[in-house]
């Protein structure tokens, strides 16, 4: 290995999936270690949330409308939505994000300028389990006093249990964790337009400090996201985002022995690196501001399809929104047919065209950590109106350029280990980042934001296609070298995340 390769350069490398050593490196699971996706406090204040489920006629109170609109933020953001039995008889949860292998590493925390609360998704209830006037202060202080603590005294935390993940997925559960992460992001995104809020997202914090805040011991759990909550009904009139205020932590210094790291440690080794320490050392990495998108790709040669459309019309204040969030489900088999090319440009709509509506009541400049770091490939096999082939998608152009003519459908069964899924859609989105681009940017933290960023696109593909009756389901298990040979993109372009979409 090089030795001025960054270590998230390094993990990216080592936990690849690759056809010779797949069987070798799965194992086998240890049921009796299966983790619980539930974390409990003995202790402290507990608020139900379910009666605020609705606002009836006898509860119109300030106190009770606030209750309400808390309710529904986390119902829609991380609330359980349907149960389901399992071989053992016991019944499964399912939640309004989805989860790789159902596992929900994410942990969801609310701060105020009373203290501390802690989400419980199977009871939809918040736990009041530290009383402390300063402890938003304290977190203003752990986010480098970041713009948005100045216009709101509320804000969640997000937190990730590695070994929910790890049990089953070993080291790449790393990838996996910050994918569900973004899953939930792209959920509070649009369940704070339902529960009038505006989330200002915050990447660069120092870790320990928030780690500290919440009790946490940061070997089994750590603070990956900080949201502060605008509400819209009563704080500052401030629209936009004010940045995400990415502060990066440098590249790992050049004399680190990163190929001894066993494996097993190489989840915990990427996180302890890409941490940001109290006191950040001035560095020539520390670039705070966002790429612009940028349509990357634009050959001469190459066939292209506009994609602007009409938006998604979610219904009269955004109740199609609401239903299609609790009814989200992951397509686990697709039927065959095609899908029509508009609802493919409508899905590709709602995802990267957040201006078109605002006039629905949605954000029109949702954070994200850096979306100008991510591409977005799209693998045509049965489109209606589009020719089968490999497409780059450019947003601001909002055109498909086609950069290789071919059906991929045995291809894409392959790349995506042999699941049917893979052999019966009709579209594969993918995304996809220049990660040494991405690390002399943000250093090895952009890791967690490249994953985060295209879990939040992922999740918005989903509700689209949910709301627009076509089959979908997140991958993020596949052959990563081959994507990009048939995807026909450098080996530098690092696939972060698949989604297929297919006929119901």
């Amino acid at each position: 290995m090089p030795q001025h390769q960054s270590i998230a350069e390094y993990f990216h490398q080592r936990t690849k999936y690759d056809p010779a050593t797949l069987a070798s490196k799965s194992g086998t699971l240890d049921w009796s270690q299966q983790p619980d996706p539930y974390k409990e406090y003995q202790i402290g204040t507990v608020y139900d949330l379910k009666p605020y489920l609705s606002i009836t006629a006898d509860r119109q109170s300030s106190d009770s409308l606030w209750w309400y609109r808390l309710s529904q933020l986390f119902l829609y953001s991380y609330g359980l939505t349907a149960k389901v039995p399992t071989v053992t008889g016991e019944m499964y949860y399912l939640r309004s994000a989805p989860s790789a292998g159902g596992l929900y590493p994410t942990e969801m925390y609310l701060v105020d300028s009373r203290g501390l609360w802690h989400y419980q998704p199977r009871t939809h209830s918040l736990t009041q389990f530290w009383q402390d006037q300063q402890c938003w202060r304290n977190l203003a202080n752990a986010c480098f006093g970041h713009p948005a603590f100045g216009v709101t005294r509320l804000g969640i935390v997000l937190t990730t249990i590695f070994y929910r993940s790890a049990w089953r997925y070993q080291d790449r559960a790393y990838r996996r964790i910050f994918l569900d992460a973004g899953h939930l992001l792209g959920n509070i995104e649009l369940a704070c337009a339902l529960s009038d809020f505006r989330p200002h997202l915050i990447g660069g914090f120092a870790d320990s400090l928030v780690n500290q805040l919440l009790f946490l011991d940061d070997r089994q759990e750590a603070a990956i996201a900080v949201i502060p909550l605008q509400d819209l009904q009563t704080d500052l009139e401030i629209t936009g985002s004010f940045g995400c205020h990415s502060l990066p932590s440098p590249p790992s210094q050049t004399d680190q022995h990163i190929e001894d790291i066993a494996d097993g440690e190489l989840l915990y080794a990427l996180h302890c690196a890409s941490v940001i320490p109290a006191e950040p050392p001035v560095s020539p990495y520390c670039d705070w501001t966002a790429d612009q998108p940028s349509d990357k790709y634009n050959f001469p040669f190459c066939a292209k399809f506009s994609t602007v459309t009409a938006p998604i019309n979610w219904g009269e204040d955004l109740q199609d929104l609401s239903t299609t969030i609790l009814r989200r489900r992951s397509t686990r088999e697709f039927s065959p047919g095609a899908i029509a090319g508009s609802d493919l440009k409508a899905i590709l709509n709602f995802a990267y065209q957040p201006t078109d509506y605002i006039v629905q009541g949605l954000d029109g400049t949702p954070d994200y950590f850096n979306l100008g770091l991510i591409e977005t490939f799209v693998a045509v096999v049965s489109v209606s109106g589009i020719e089968v082939g490999c497409y780059y998608y450019a947003p601001q152009a909002q055109e498909l350029r086609q950069i290789r003519f071919k059906n991929f459908r045995k291809e894409l069964h392959f790349l995506c280990l042999g699941q049917d899924l893979g052999r019966d859609a009709s579209a594969v989105i993918f995304h996809t980042a220049d990660l040494s681009k991405a690390i002399a940017k943000h250093g090895d933290r952009c890791y967690r934001y490249l994953h985060m960023d295209a879990g939040h696109l992922g999740q918005k593909i989903n509700l689209a296609a949910v709301q627009l009756g076509i089959g979908v389901s997140g991958i993020a298990g596949f052959f990563d070298d081959q994507v990009n040979e048939v995807l026909g993109i450098p080996p530098a372009e690092a696939v972060l995340y698949i989604t297929a979409l297919g006929a119901r």
